[in-house]
């Protein structure tokens, strides 16, 4: 197996994310890294977020934004996806806290927290419709 087949796309499944404490999107489009590659890709090589777009990385307790071009904005949840903390527009060549409590992580566009997210809001995950591909 060759380096591009691991750490080929993350997912082929993307998914919604609302806070239901104020019914707000906080995502349109993320993609989920659930496997070790994955996770450990996360959102390098890539020159930004668009708006809706995202990566959630579980499991997670700490992330790094070594090597990355971009902030970005990112949320802390617990295993019932309650927010446990969050950071705003976090630079590039940082290394967040360890959360203990933390299950996952919600990597966002900066920007996309504003007046939409509070510590304590429960947020809900859908997955999208898949789409089929002419083979």
């Amino acid at each position: 197996m060759g380096w591009s087949v691991f750490f080929s796309r993350l997912s082929t499944s993307t998914y919604s994310c609302f806070n239901t404490a104020n019914g707000t999107q906080l995502a349109s489009r993320l993609e989920k890294a659930d496997r070790l590659a994955a996770r450990v890709k996360g959102l390098l090589g890539r020159r930004g977020l668009e708006s809706g777009h995202g990566l959630w990385i579980e499991p997670c307790k700490q992330i790094h934004t070594f090597f990355m071009r971009f902030p970005i904005d990112v949320v802390f949840i617990d295993s019932r996806h309650h927010v446990l903390s969050m950071r705003s527009g976090f630079l590039p060549w940082r290394l967040s806290p360890f959360l203990f409590s933390a299950r996952s992580v919600l990597e966002l566009p900066t920007g996309m927290l504003e007046g939409r997210v509070r510590v304590g809001d429960r947020l809900h995950f859908f997955l999208n419709k898949v789409e089929k591909h002419a083979a």
